[in-house]
């Protein structure tokens, strides 16, 4: 079973594509929890939720009230049409996870009727689940947004990081560049060498570092040491500008 968190239509807010209009549908459910984030969601109930600032596309336990069931690929469509939009704008599919979904025949229609229809497809992706490449080729038309979760998510490394799965997401696919959410006390705990080991399974794929935070203010207190660490590795610095700009990250 699919669940749609939300869908909106702004523009991309991080990574390769900055600032680029693009339809977002976010998923629900994930294979991680990424409590060390440390950002806090109210539930329906009134219970606290700790994970990453989109816990609540992430906890089924506590939001799966708000999610909604997938029955059709033409229910996804709809919600394209009904913005009205100027042409084949970037399609961007996140979560959650969007991955847990990858073998879904109905999922599988979706992506293919996009890419008959001339969008450019963006998977924003912990890099942990694989696809099926030979078997569903449509991946092969699709650009994968790496966003390998380190340390300070609090996951264990076997669980996060996937060397092989990085590996045929970087190479199969269309496009892929790497993207990590840093705060600025990570810089100084060996995140360094982290990231180089992570991208050692790709090593040609681009770097983007963005400053972790689920709002303006944490946005802005983690984005100077982080441009700094970045002019230091070579590494690309992508602001969080949906945040930045409406201090929020639902709808935007």
């Amino acid at each position: 079973m699919i669940y749609l968190v939300e869908h909106f239509y702004s523009i991309q807010g991080e990574g390769k594509f900055v600032g680029t209009p693009s339809l977002f549908y976010r998923f629900g459910g994930c294979n991680m929890r990424c409590e060390g984030f440390g950002c806090s969601e109210t539930a329906p109930n009134g219970t606290q939720v700790v994970g990453c600032d989109t816990v609540y596309a992430v906890n089924k336990e506590h939001f799966s009230a708000n999610w909604a069931v997938v029955e059709s690929v033409d229910s996804l469509l709809r919600v394209r049409d009904m913005y009205e939009l100027p042409g084949a704008v970037d399609i961007v599919l996140t979560g959650g996870e969007p991955l847990i979904y990858a073998n879904e025949p109905l999922f599988i229609e979706f992506l293919e009727q996009l890419i008959k229809d001339g969008h450019r497809v963006t998977f924003e992706t912990n890099a942990s689940i694989g696809v099926d490449f030979e078997k569903y080729p449509i991946y092969k038309e699709c650009i994968f947004a790496l966003s390998v979760k380190l340390a300070n998510s609090a996951e264990s490394l076997n669980k996060r990081v996937r060397g092989d799965v990085i590996f045929d997401l970087a190479i199969k696919s269309k496009d892929a560049f790497f993207k990590f959410s840093i705060d600025k006390d990570s810089i100084n705990l060996g995140l360094e060498e982290e990231i180089e080991e992570i991208v050692l399974h790709a090593p040609q794929t681009k770097v983007y570092c963005m400053p972790l935070g689920g709002n303006k203010k944490e946005v802005e207190a983690n984005t100077q040491p982080l441009i700094e660490f970045c002019k230091s590795k070579g590494y690309n610095f992508s602001d969080r500008l949906h945040i930045r700009i409406w201090d929020e990250n639902k709808g935007v």
